[in-house]
């Protein structure tokens, strides 16, 4: 039965990744030619023997043996960033099956040794193929991740507009987490500059509800915990409008209709009215 975990086929099947090792490395990675694949596989193979020579049960081996789960890992990330599908990684241990398969006919005449030793080889391979698709997908997740944080941060740049002056033009939606990276960069901008005073222009966002009228509050509570001045610009009419529907109170803030306007505001509370764009202060 499936399972099967006996000391003869364990014998067997370690009596094969001994003495075939080499040519099981070499019949394997001869279908994807690199001494790269060659080393990896032979690694793998090597961590396979140690492990079916312990005493680990072989339906743990894939979970709980170290080395195993390293020389699977390090296989299906490497076909990962080379921008394979999972599928080429299944398809890579459904052949180190067969070649394992093809050993162990080789090496005993037995049917049912044979059999049960087979059952084994199943058992882990299929185990070891669940494990390569879940690395791949967490690494595509990871992937994801990190391009999406870098497009945050492209789509939310901290401009320097005047001496002691910064603007973050946002355009889109913003929500919790787009305000984790407007806030971060802002605040790393201001204490860089030592900026005095940061707009926040909301010209480009569509829609402003109580979620997003949050978001502002906590950028502005922040950038005067820094010692700097906030004003938002870009209050239109139909903005101005919900905001007063929704009860959200920004009277404590300056606000302007145009981010000309908080310039202007931004040069009266520096006490700079004739300061150049670019001059460091």
């Amino acid at each position: 039965m499936p399972g099967t975990d006996d000391s003869q086929v364990r014998g067997v099947l370690t009596r094969v990744l001994e003495e075939d090792r080499a040519a099981l490395a070499r019949d394997w990675a001869g279908q994807e030619p690199g001494d790269e694949l060659r080393r990896e596989a032979a690694g793998l193979l090597e961590a396979l023997r140690a492990a079916i020579a312990g005493t680990l049960p072989v339906s743990r081996i894939v979970d709980q043996d170290p080395a195993v789960r390293d020389a699977l890992t390090s296989l299906s990330e490497r076909r990962a960033r080379a921008g394979a599908e999972p599928k080429v990684t299944a398809m890579a241990i459904l052949a180190l099956k067969r070649t394992m398969l093809g050993a162990i006919e080789r090496h005993t005449e037995d049917s049912a040794l044979r059999y049960r030793a087979a059952l084994l080889v199943d058992e882990l391979l299929d185990s070891a193929g669940v494990l390569t698709f879940e690395v791949y997908a967490a690494g595509r997740e990871r992937i994801i991740r990190e391009q999406h944080s870098q497009v945050l941060e492209l789509s939310t740049p901290v401009l320097r507009l005047w001496r002691h002056v910064l603007a973050v033009p946002l355009i889109g939606t913003l929500d919790s987490a787009r305000t984790q990276v407007v806030m971060n960069s802002l605040l790393e901008a201001i204490q860089a500059t030592e900026a005095r005073v940061a707009i926040i222009d909301i010209t480009g966002v569509p829609t402003v509800d109580t979620a997003v009228a949050q978001h502002l509050l906590q950028t502005v509570s922040a950038v005067r915990l820094m010692g700097a001045d906030c004003v938002i610009s870009g209050i239109r009419p139909s903005i101005a409008q919900t905001i007063t529907q929704l009860g959200i109170d920004l009277s404590h803030i300056v606000t302007r209709g145009s981010l000309a306007d908080a310039l202007a505001t931004a040069m009266h509370l520096i006490g700079d009215g004739t300061a150049r764009p670019g001059v460091t202060g």
